[in-house]
C-alpha cells in the first residue's frame, strides 16, 4: 500500500532505497539539523537498520518518493501509542536541491492525513533543533503545528548547547487547518 499525496507518495523503504540512504546517514551537511547523534555508518550497519524495519512494529518508517525523482527522502511515524491515540513524527529531505518546493510540506500533510483519517490517532508530536528554522517554519506556519515547549541546552552541536523545541498537533488542529486551507482540495500545494 501507497500513502498518497498531491506532490509525493510514501511508501516501504526497499532494499533498493539502501545505497542512497547510507549516502544520507553520512552527509555531515545533514547531521546537524537532526535531534539523534550520529556517528559515521557502514554499509552493513545500513542493511541491519533495513533488516530490522517490520510492519508489526509500533516504529514505522517510510520512504518519500517524487514523481520524475525517485526517493527524495524519508519520513516516519514512531512511538505509536495505540491506547492513547498518539505517535511522533520526523522526516528528513535527502538532497537540499529540493528543499523549499513544497515536498516537506506535501509530506507532513500526507503523514498528518494518513495518522488522523486512516489510523484514528489523536496527535503527532516532533521536536527540532532551534536553528533549523525552515524545519520550523513548515511545520507551525505551514501545516497548523503548535510550539509547545522549549527544553534549554538539550543539543549539543557546532561546540554549543541549542534548544529543543518541542512541537505537536492534534486532530482538530488538523480539520481546522484543512477548513482554512481546502489543501486536499487545491489543485497545487
Amino acid at each position: 500500500m501507497n500513502i498518497e499525496g498531491k506532490k509525493i507518495k510514501l511508501r516501504a523503504i526497499e532494499e533498493s532505497d539502501q545505497e542512497l540512504l547510507h549516502k544520507w546517514a553520512n552527509d555531515p551537511r545533514i547531521w546537524p539539523l537532526l535531534a539523534s547523534w550520529h556517528f559515521p555508518t557502514s554499509y552493513r550497519d545500513q542493511m541491519e537498520w533495513f533488516r530490522s524495519l517490520s510492519p508489526h512494529s509500533p516504529d514505522q518508517r517510510f520512504a518519500i518518493e517524487a514523481p520524475d525523482m525517485g526517493l527524495i527522502g524519508t519520513a516516519n511515524l514512531v512511538n505509536i501509542n495505540w491506547k492513547d491515540r498518539n505517535a511522533f513524527h520526523g522526516m528528513l529531505l535527502g538532497d537540499k536541491d529540493i528543499r523549499g518546493k513544497g515536498y516537506g510540506t506535501d509530506t507532513i500533510m500526507t503523514v498528518m492525513r494518513y495518522a488522523f483519517e486512516e489510523l484514528g490517532l489523536q496527535r503527532l508530536d516532533g521536536s527540532m533543533i532551534e536553528y533549523n528554522k525552515a524545519s520550523l517554519a513548515v511545520y507551525i506556519k505551514k501545516c497548523g503545528w503548535k510550539e509547545e515547549g522549549r527544553q534549554r541546552k538539550y543539543y549539543f552541536r557546532q561546540n554549543r548547547f541549542w534548544d529543543r523545541i518541542i512541537v505537536g498537533v492534534t486532530r482538530e488542529d488538523y480539520f481546522d487547518l484543512l477548513k482554512e486551507n481546502h489543501y486536499w482540495d487545491a489543485k497545487d500545494g
